[in-house]
């Protein structure tokens, strides 16, 4: 992570759209009441899942390359620390990525520094509600 919690407060102000990378159709799992938590805190957003839905009204892309590029410069991601390398992956070929925000319990420090070493901004294992309700 080399994004310092001091700084977690002017992210959230800069970047009010952002994409959720695994906003899950499932209401009862993080991967989906955080981003329906920051929808409904005035932040814009879209997701991706490989499977098409439409739950809560979610605008949803099959990958991230898909989605649009003011969305992709604010990555929220919900998946497994150990799939985080291909997260990784995906965010360096689609491109336009600024920060990637790995959601609480999710760290890869190997994927992370490959994104940091990018430009990419970089914060992990922290909950959007949580930072949220401490800065605003």
């Amino acid at each position: 992570m080399n994004v310092p919690d001091s700084e977690f407060k002017a992210l959230l102000t800069k970047y009010k759209k952002f994409a959720v990378y695994g906003l899950t159709p499932d209401v009862s799992k993080a991967s989906h009441y955080v981003p329906l938590y920051m929808r409904d805190q005035g932040w814009e957003l879209v997701g991706t899942y490989p499977k098409a839905h439409a739950v809560s009204g979610f605008k949803i892309y099959s990958s991230l390359k898909d989605v649009p590029v003011e969305y992709r410069k604010f990555v929220d991601v919900f998946r497994a620390s150990e799939k985080i390398t291909d997260v990784v992956d995906e965010v360096l070929e689609a491109g336009g990525v600024e920060v990637l925000w790995l959601q609480l319990g999710i760290e890869n420090r190997e994927a992370e520094l490959r994104a940091e070493k990018a430009g990419i901004q970089v914060v992990s294992n922290r909950c959007l509600i949580i930072e949220h309700k401490k800065y605003f």
